[in-house]
């Protein structure tokens, strides 16, 4: 590490004021803070020592998206052998996930960092750590073989529209990672339509399938197909047809704990989704017009991607509510229009996507209302007992 210490130090004053390629310091300050500790120091003023920075945050977002992200991984291999028939070893399923996935990792980041990078240059502005998890998001929402070139503008489109424009990281109104799959989803639907596709494959001489797909339980289940659900068990553990991060509730639970006690997911948000869609279900159930509104609350919760929406979209800290009672109506509300979405407009059969991106809308406007009614409390608190109050001022 020192020897590449010394490397960086020689090449360094290139890159600063009246060096040659000063222009591209804000990139090459991406990079050098990404392998080495900042060497800025506080001298003047009031400032906060604190262990947890932007990066070390979106570090603990990774981690937590490992569970889901191996999962999705040996899961992408299984459901391609279950669909031609063969009964594989995990080592095989995880291989051949590993092979599809990887492609998509790399066109992920390197269209969105490449485009934070411009902009950081542009507008000599700091490269922000905020992609290394939308990046990532980005793969695990998506099919498995969506084409990487739409993969690339997707990326393009989410960071340009999605967060550029409003003025970066931190200033966004809406998830860029679901930013980029409304755009898949509305400019090209036929690769988000419900299905879940394999690609060809040549073993031990013979060719097993060409262009198979094979429709989501969901997508079979608002098609009126209820036989089409999966076992509990295997929605729990994610054996089962969907898009790569979003098929295993336990793999979710565990990412979702572990940010939860790291503090950097709303816990408050989480549960509140979870009561949204169990109230909405259960009134479903009630009401039970048809087959769709009768399938049981917990399968509800399972199916989709209503855990992965709980646990990682709708705890986004920029475009979330903020306010304490205000995080409780924005994930209600959101568990809520799910369940709704879900049952009631059949051509969405997911539905989280579309409640997370209205309620990201809505979540200043929540949070607005919350403080309002905070102010009015407390200054009837005050109207009614002046004298208490004016006491309380003195001592």
């Amino acid at each position: 590490m020192k020897a590449i210490k010394n490397i960086r130090d020689k090449i360094r004053p290139h890159f600063e004021t009246g060096g040659r390629f000063s222009k591209f310091y804000r990139a090459w300050e991406a990079f050098d803070t990404f392998l080495f500790v900042p060497e800025k120091t506080t001298f003047k003023g009031s400032h906060i020592r604190d262990a947890i920075d932007l990066k070390r945050t979106m570090i603990y977002v990774i981690i937590s998206l490992i569970p889901p992200l191996l999962v999705g991984i040996w899961n992408i291999g299984q459901q391609y052998y279950h669909a031609v028939g063969i009964d594989p070893t995990i080592q095989e399923s995880f291989t051949l996930g590993l092979i599809r996935i990887i492609p998509l990792i790399i066109v992920s980041y390197a269209a969105g960092l490449a485009t934070e990078f411009i902009f950081a240059v542009i507008h000599n502005k700091e490269v922000n750590e905020g992609f290394l998890v939308t990046g990532l998001l980005v793969v695990l929402i998506l099919p498995p073989t969506m084409p990487l070139w739409m993969v690339a503008v997707a990326n393009i489109f989410a960071v340009i529209v999605g967060k550029e424009i409003f003025g970066g990281t931190g200033m966004n109104v809406v998830n860029p990672a679901l930013l980029s799959r409304s755009f898949i989803l509305f400019g090209y639907p036929a690769y988000l339509s419900g299905e879940v596709y394999t690609y060809t494959e040549v073993q031990e001489g013979h060719q097993l399938v060409d262009g198979y797909s094979g429709a989501t339980p969901l997508s079979l289940v608002a098609e009126g197909e209820m036989e089409a659900i999966p076992s509990d068990f295997n929605m729990f553990i994610g054996d089962m047809p969907g898009v790569i991060g979003e098929t295993s509730f336990a793999a979710i639970m565990l990412g979702g704990l572990f940010l939860a006690i790291t503090g950097v997911g709303s816990l408050r948000i989480m549960l509140s989704v979870f009561a949204g869609g169990i109230f909405m279900a259960g009134l479903f159930n009630v009401i039970a017009l048809n087959e769709y509104m009768m399938i049981p609350i917990h399968k509800h919760l399972l199916l989709g991607a209503f855990a992965f929406g709980a646990v990682y979209m709708a705890t986004d800290p920029v475009t979330s509510a903020q306010t304490g009672r205000g995080k409780y109506i924005y994930g209600f509300l959101i568990g809520v229009l799910i369940i709704l979405i879900r049952v009631v407009n059949p051509g969405f059969p997911g539905g989280v996507m579309l409640a997370i991106l209205l309620m990201n809308v809505f979540a200043p406007l929540i949070d607005h209302y919350v403080i309002q009614a905070n102010i009015k409390r407390r200054m009837k608190r005050i109207k009614n007992n002046p004298v208490n109050v004016k006491e309380n001022l003195n001592s």
